[in-house]
């Protein structure tokens, strides 16, 4: 059964709902004691660690308390009915949780060890301001500060991040290696690599599949693109272009990249012949055929352009004089 963590709002519609507490006293005699069965829950619905309210009881029963975090089990010694703790909870619940302005628990605690201060800021209204530390809870919390939201700590961050780095590094980076196993710790650094290159090109066949209807039809322009940023070189690309291979994706989908990258390849084989081929000054055609790469249209075209021995004949056949 659940309650407004505000009771003092009657609404049954009240968004801000907590479960009821649910207290059993165990042991008997000296070693009497009340386990709070649901702590952890009521604490999450009050977005504050559970060892805050309950050393609250102990804070205003003048018990002890017991945390195992592990196992769940949060105590205060001596036999405490539940309707007793949840009244007492109220109070915990208007210095600690409440938002002063607006009265609505959407608060954070900010504490600052070194200066002593705890404060408060709620998202719903923007409040921010310090909190009374007189209370005995205070001295607790300013040693045990909540957990960052979201991480549980810093160090747990940072460990989380570098973990992912590492992971990522092992199957090749990106989505690519994450779901294609691509055991690739080199498949990042691709300048003068040849097999990290051989990679890189398996992870963007995996790259169009995530993303077919994107980047099918650019594949070209993105081939061309690595191979202008030095990520690719003409052997590798024309020693993948001879075999389609299902390693990484099908081979109907990799039978579609190829015929996709057909241009690109067609290019760049003809730039590598013409650049061969030439000997610098001789020209056996008045006019030639020029693939041309537009950046612009993000396209490759076929222009014809003439050679520029015919550009300097053209220029020399006008006569200056009669100009």
């Amino acid at each position: 059964m659940s309650v407004n963590v505000n009771r003092s709002v009657l609404d049954q519609f009240y968004r801000y709902k907590m479960p009821r507490l649910i207290a059993k006293v165990e042991g008997k005699g000296n070693g009497i004691k009340t386990v709070v069965v649901n702590m952890v829950d009521v604490a999450k619905a009050l977005n504050r660690p559970p060892t805050y309210p309950t050393k609250f009881f102990g804070c205003e029963l003048g018990a002890q308390t017991q945390f195992d975090a592990k196992n769940d089990r949060f105590i205060v010694n001596g036999s405490h009915e539940a309707n007793k703790l949840q009244d007492m909870l109220d109070g915990f619940i208007r210095k600690f949780v409440l938002c002063p302005e607006c009265d609505n628990p959407e608060t954070d605690l900010h504490v600052n060890p070194k200066k002593q201060t705890i404060g408060n800021s709620c998202k719903a209204c923007g409040y921010r301001g310090m909190l009374d530390t007189r209370h005995k809870l205070c001295t607790f919390i300013l040693k045990n500060p909540p957990e960052p939201p979201e991480t549980g700590s810093a160090t747990v961050k940072k460990d989380k991040e570098k973990k992912n780095r590492k992971k990522d590094k092992e199957n090749g980076g990106g989505e690519a290696g994450k779901n294609n196993d691509i055991d690739a710790p080199e498949a990042v650094f691709c300048h003068n690599n040849k097999k990290a290159q051989k990679y890189l090109l398996g992870g963007f066949e995996c790259l169009v599949k995530l993303h077919q209807t994107q980047l099918l039809p650019r594949v070209a322009v993105i081939l061309k693109d690595l191979y202008d940023a030095d990520l690719l070189e003409e052997d590798v690309i024309f020693v993948w272009a001879e075999k389609v291979s299902k390693k990484y994706v099908s081979k109907e989908l990799a039978k579609e990249i190829h015929a996709k990258a057909a241009p690109f390849v067609k290019w760049l084989k003809e730039a590598e012949e013409e650049s061969e081929g030439s000997d610098g000054d001789e020209e056996e055609e008045d006019e030639n055929v020029e693939v041309v790469y537009s950046s612009s249209a993000r396209e490759l075209t076929v222009e014809t352009v003439k050679p520029a021995k015919a550009q300097r004949e053209e220029i020399e056949d006008i006569d200056i004089d009669a100009i």
